[in-house]
């Protein structure tokens, strides 16, 4: 009796550091792991009906949504409006609703949490602006021949990083680490 409880003590033992190492690698999640892209049935579960943008509101389309949750708390939810009752100076311009409820970066910018009209326009523009329409930046786009699936409106992972496509054209996302 007390050599198989010798031989269980020793197993015990010896097994405890990696059972312990692999609790840890379960219990502490990685920067991706934190963040979760999400499809248009979820934004549409969270994001507005109706936006405000330049003085007047705009419905959403909730099919044509994305977004990504920040850890448990935070939230960036994008989606194309109904842009008809504006001039076609400001259609032109206002394509998304764009809502980050933490800091963001786009081509070298920084954005703070806040909600924005976005839009990808002539030249391979992409332009944020103020919810008054105000420019804030306009960066370059990409435009990604290898899409396979294009949809109006998408966020896809790219590498540590995010790709906010409209069709096949796109700009890249960094997020805060979590």
């Amino acid at each position: 009796m007390f050599r198989l409880f010798l031989t269980a003590t020793i197993v015990i033992t010896l097994s405890l550091p990696a059972v312990q190492a692999v609790s840890q690698a379960n219990s502490t999640p990685s920067a991706a792991a934190s963040m979760t892209i999400l499809n248009a049935s979820e934004t549409g579960k969270i994001i507005p009906a109706t936006v405000f943008f330049q003085g007047q509101s705009a419905s959403v389309q909730d099919r044509n949504s994305a977004g990504i949750r920040f850890g448990k708390e935070s939230l960036l939810l994008v989606a194309l409006v109904d842009t008809s009752g504006y001039s076609s100076s400001v259609q032109q311009k206002y394509q998304a609703y764009l809502i980050t409820q933490e800091p963001i970066e786009i081509g070298g910018h920084r954005l703070v949490p806040g909600a924005y009209g976005c839009g990808f326009i002539a030249n391979n523009k992409f332009i944020v602006m103020d919810i008054g329409a105000h420019e804030l930046f306009t960066v370059q786009s990409a435009h990604d021949t290898e899409l396979h699936r294009p949809t109006p409106l998408q966020i896809l992972p790219s590498g540590n990083h995010y790709r906010l496509y409209e069709g096949r054209n796109y700009v890249e996302l960094i997020a805060p680490a979590h």
